[in-house]
């Protein structure tokens, strides 16, 4: 963490012809209009579509609806189009939409005989809808209807396009978007689960599951267990049906409440939770004991964790520097903290940190090793620092195998650069989204950065409330439920070489993400009130500038909505 990073230079300079926005526009369907667009969810491949100069793909992840979706990759000299002519009505009025993925994706009608549109967004981590409407001519009855990227960018999906309206006698897919599902119900409740089952839908291929009205799975069958919950906390839940022509409306929510703790080993994380990272060394902070580290602090991360000469092993070695008499009063520190509710995690990387996990023997050595140490000390779970890298397949093997190890008392925390969390396709982020499943919460680490792209695509500079929320705006969006991401900063101005905030700004941003509140310049389009928390770099910096971080920050966190 108390580390030097590279620095991201420059800025994204994008020249338009024109000024184009995203429109969220509501109509009312009537009796007679149907969607005219053929294979609109891509499940029959390419089927229908022009895509140009091969730029065009069906994919099977990430999809919004159904099983497949386009992938469009753009070139220095192609936007990567796909298009198609539908069959439209003169003088009639349509509303064309589709669910969007990328940065600058485009959605356009054209040959409408009378004013062609389009309408764009500049980035989008995770599914946004596009929507704009059109007019046909009063000798039209077939319109153009596209969606491209732009030159030089990365790729772009698309998935359930709709073009809403009458029918021109070219009909519809005879796919329809499958009802509501009905009958909602919250079974067995543990201390971080909830089994969920509904009435099965005619015509759905599969579900989506929400939690608090963000995504949190999808299932093909007509139940589902949600993981990864905090204890004694409730919890709205929804559901929604799938098939190839795109996604119902959710069901009416239901309401479930995790149990209490069983208590034993830790692990209880609470709904709005501070992490800190305890210092297994002496770099001049002040040297601590756990122990001495102060009850603001739900979650602490030993820090580092060690690589051997196996290949994804990992050790832990008490360093004298701290104080310690011996492993057993360490041991003692960490059962005191976890009897006070407190979860006490080791953490595994760091800027030195070496530890390679790029196979399943690897994969395998991780999950053992770290396992293993989780008996030896008690510790309450991980927490993933590797700044060197990471693969995302092999290191989700790893979380997956060591999670079946320890269970759901499980406390797994992540604490990637901003650069690993720029887009999904990133292996940090993708890692995330693996293992989404049992993540307790990603404290990204908002300092030592530099300038970055915030989720509306503009760029900001690190030290700034714009910065923390327009950043935590693209995990937010990205596919992580609002509990699994956390704010991660220095203690003081020591704790890191740049990107140090008064707490003060911490605390605006943190009203800013879960109340609309304290904003700067970037407010996000909704608030996000189950945000977890807060992270810093380190206790013991924070000791050594007198607590003022956790004095601050502390009941900032725990008196979140």
């Amino acid at each position: 963490m108390d580390r030097a990073r590279r620095w991201i230079k420059g800025a994204l300079a994008v020249t338009a012809a024109a000024a184009l926005g995203v429109t969220a526009l509501a109509t009312t369907a009537q009796a007679a209009d149907i969607n005219v667009a053929k294979n609109a969810g891509f499940e029959s491949d390419l089927s229908n579509w022009t895509c140009s100069a091969g730029t065009g793909s069906v994919v099977g992840s990430p999809v919004h609806g159904g099983a497949k979706a386009l992938k469009g990759t753009p070139t220095a000299q192609d936007t990567a189009q796909c298009s198609q002519a539908v069959a439209v009505k003169p003088n009639s009025t349509y509303t064309l939409s589709s669910w969007v993925q990328g940065s600058y994706v485009y959605l356009g009608a054209s040959g409408t005989g009378t004013t062609d549109v389009s309408t764009w967004t500049p980035v989008s981590s995770g599914w946004q809808q596009l929507s704009t409407t059109f007019t046909t001519g009063a000798n039209t009855t077939s319109v153009t209807v596209y969606t491209h990227g732009w030159y030089g960018q990365s790729a772009y999906y698309a998935d359930d396009v709709s073009v809403l309206g009458p029918d021109g006698g070219g009909g519809g897919d005879p796919v329809v978007i499958p009802a509501v599902p009905a009958g909602l119900a919250a079974g067995t409740a543990t201390s971080s689960s909830v089994d969920l089952s509904w009435n099965p839908v005619s015509g759905a291929t599969g579900y989506n599951v929400y939690r608090d009205g963000s995504k949190v799975a999808s299932v093909s069958g007509a139940s589902a267990t949600v993981t990864g919950l905090a204890a004694a906390t409730s919890y709205s839940f929804q559901v929604s049906a799938t098939n190839s022509a795109g996604e119902s409306a959710k069901s009416a929510a239901v309401t479930a409440r995790t149990a209490t703790s069983g208590g034993g080993g830790g692990g209880t994380v609470p709904k709005h939770a501070v992490t800190g990272y305890w210092q297994n060394f002496n770099n001049g902070a002040t040297v601590q004991k756990l122990r001495d580290v102060p009850t603001q602090y739900d979650i602490i991360a030993v820090s580092f964790a060690d690589a051997t000469s196996t290949p994804g092993q990992i050790s832990f070695t008490l360093d004298p520097a701290v104080g310690y008499a011996s492993a057993a009063d360490f041991k003692a520190d960490i059962a005191a903290k976890q009897a006070a509710g407190k979860s006490v995690i080791l953490s595994v990387g760091g800027e030195k940190g070496s530890v390679s996990v790029n196979s399943d023997a690897s994969a395998t050595a991780f999950a053992d090793s770290a396992y293993s140490l989780m008996q030896q000390y008690g510790f309450d779970g991980i927490d993933i620092d590797l700044e060197n890298g990471l693969n995302s397949t092999y290191m989700s093997k790893a979380l997956h195998q060591l999670s079946a190890k320890a269970g759901a008392k499980l406390v797994l925390t992540m604490a990637p650069q901003t650069i690993d969390m720029q887009s999904t396709s990133g292996e940090y982020f993708k890692t995330a989204l693996n293992v989404k499943d049992i993540l307790t919460v990603v404290n990204m680490q908002y300092y030592n950065s530099g300038s970055m792209l915030g989720c509306d695509g503009k760029v900001y500079s690190q030290g700034s409330v714009d910065f923390l929320t327009a950043l935590a705006c693209i995990q937010l969006e990205g596919g992580l439920d609002p509990s699994q991401v956390g704010l991660g900063v220095p203690a003081s101005t020591r704790g890191a070489g740049s990107g140090y905030v008064d707490p003060s700004v911490v605390n605006n941003a943190l009203d800013c993400l879960t109340r609309g509140t304290g904003c700067g310049s970037f407010k996000p389009a909704r608030t996000y009130p189950g945000l977890r928390g807060a992270m810093t770099w380190s206790t013991n910096w924070d000791a050594t500038a007198g607590n003022a971080w956790s004095n601050s920050v502390g009941p900032k966190v725990h008196s979140l909505p």
